[in-house]
């Protein structure tokens, strides 16, 4: 898990290659869980919200880009 500030540091291609990443990331789990080869099902949830908190600030810097 990365910290918020790390996300808020990046660009919004390269939050959005992040949440490509995660995704695949969360698919693999999901996968692994499935055929119970996943020994940490706490990354899950983990995962889950990282992808959460790049969406939120992608729409963010949306946001500030249509104001400023």
């Amino acid at each position: 898990m990365k910290t918020l500030e790390s996300f808020r540091d990046l660009s919004v291609d390269e939050l959005r290659q992040k949440d490509i990443e995660l995704r695949k990331e969360l698919f693999n789990l999901r996968f692994q869980h499935a055929t119970h080869q996943l020994e940490n099902t706490s990354r899950l949830k983990l995962v889950r919200r990282d992808i959460a908190r790049v969406n939120t600030i992608i729409r963010e810097k949306q946001l500030q880009g249509a104001e400023g």
